[in-house]
């Protein structure tokens, strides 16, 4: 290791190494670190990693030991092929779990993203689909899980949830999260939940949705008002806990904790061109509209804030690494990119510009390296 230590050596250095003995010229740290310093500054293949290195090197044998050199493009590739995914992940979550407690209350999105350049034809191997977890008051990715090849969403959910410490932060889920085995783990957890409903889920749907149709007024209602972006937003959200709705969904499907039924209406555009929209939701918390019309607009933020900033910043859809677990690997590795760019706050421009600083500007990529997430 080098004269000085950055957050990266914090999360990474006791990673597995997978190679054998004889073949580790270079430490997995700098194989690590390196790739870590050149996505921060915008590369995206492993021959601009290796271009990034030796244009860098100066700079890196800073805080890394580099008396072997700057690995190959090949090297970078062939060890994150190599690395567990599982060890990777569990690493990445730690890293923020050291120094970042969950406030009580806060929202944490959980979505999945399907990474399209990663499907490989001539293999016959399908796009890489990951679940993510974004915690949203603070801008951060907690940790993220493969889909497994011919599954979805529901398997994976389950297994990222045990790397996190829900404790008293509400998990919002669309509805193919919508499980009675997942709202109780959440609950096991010490979290809150807030399902999204469709109607394909027949009758848990149709019974909320009449839940409101009904002569028992809602338990609780408010409305909000929202002219940004150039638009007129009305938003109406209704929430019921009355007791015989409640114990007639639990009676033919249980759910932990169930304390409300949710319906949100939004209303968007001029009256000539109103778009409306009905969407349902139940949820473990009491019957607090406000509360919970937050929370549902905080889930969105994980599509803003987290895919549209790895598409649109990191070029992730068109990367084209597809072999081994070297896809997940570096989609973890541009989660890690993305958290530390994200609480770096002395630059205030978006992260495509902040990803430019970092490669032309060393005194800023210090900075940012030197996050304590």
């Amino acid at each position: 290791m080098g004269q000085q230590e950055t957050s990266i050596h914090r999360a990474f250095e006791h990673v597995t190494d997978p190679r054998t003995t004889i073949n580790r010229k270079h430490p997995l740290i700098n194989i690590i670190a390196i790739t870590i310093c050149a996505v921060i500054s915008g590369a995206e293949e492993w021959t601009e990693i290796e271009e990034y290195g030796h244009c860098k090197r100066e700079f890196l044998e800073q805080f890394l030991d580099l008396s072997q050199g700057i690995p190959s493009h090949d090297t970078f590739g062939r060890v994150f092929r190599w690395i567990d995914p599982d060890e990777l992940a569990s690493r990445f979550y730690a890293w923020t779990q050291a120094v970042y407690k969950l406030t009580a209350g806060e929202v944490i999105a959980i979505d999945g993203k399907c990474l399209r350049g990663s499907k490989d034809r001539t293999h016959g191997k399908e796009a890489l689909y990951m679940v993510n977890a974004w915690a949203t008051d603070n801008n951060l990715v907690l940790s993220a899980e493969r889909v497994a090849d011919k599954s979805n969403e529901i398997t994976a959910i389950p297994r990222l949830l045990t790397l996190l410490d829900i404790q008293d932060c509400i998990v919002t889920i669309d509805a193919i999260g919508c499980q009675t085995a997942i709202a109780e783990q959440i609950i096991e957890q010490g979290g809150d939940y807030v399902l999204a409903l469709k109607e394909n889920q027949g009758t848990l749907w149709a019974d909320t949705a009449a839940a409101f149709t009904g002569a028992e007024p809602p338990t609780d209602y408010v409305r909000q008002y929202d002219a940004s972006h150039g638009r007129s937003v009305v938003r109406d959200c209704w929430v019921t806990a009355e007791p015989d709705v409640l114990a007639h969904i639990e009676a033919y499907q249980s759910w932990s904790g169930l304390q409300s039924l949710v319906k949100i209406v939004t209303r968007s555009g001029e009256e000539a061109e109103l778009a409306v929209q009905t969407r349902f939701f139940i949820t473990s918390l009491p019957p607090d509209a406000a509360l919970l019309l937050r929370s549902v607009r905080r889930h969105w933020h994980i599509e803003n804030s987290l895919h549209w900033v790895l598409d649109v910043s990191f070029n992730e859809d068109r990367c084209r690494i597809r072999r081994d677990h070297a896809p997940e690997n570096m989609a973890l590795i541009r989660q890690a990119a993305l958290n530390l760019l994200k609480h770096e706050t002395s630059m205030k421009r978006g992260i495509k510009a902040r990803r430019k600083r970092a490669g032309w500007d060393n005194a800023y990529l210090r900075k940012v390296l030197s996050v304590n997430l």
